[in-house]
């Protein structure tokens, strides 16, 4: 999971290739963690549906 996320991390950054600054590129690295985040809550609350 901490691999798909630096992956993805590695990735965006890429693709924007050059920050103005620190803090834009933690902006961009916290996102990506909240909605990492978000999707495991979602999965992990489906999951513990489908088995009660």
């Amino acid at each position: 999971m901490v691999d798909r996320l630096n992956e993805e991390i590695k990735r965006r950054t890429l693709v924007v290739r050059t920050f103005p600054n620190t803090e834009s590129c933690l902006r961009l690295i916290r996102a990506l963690c909240m909605e990492n985040h978000a999707a495991w809550l979602e999965d992990n609350r489906h999951q513990n549906q489908a088995i009660t």
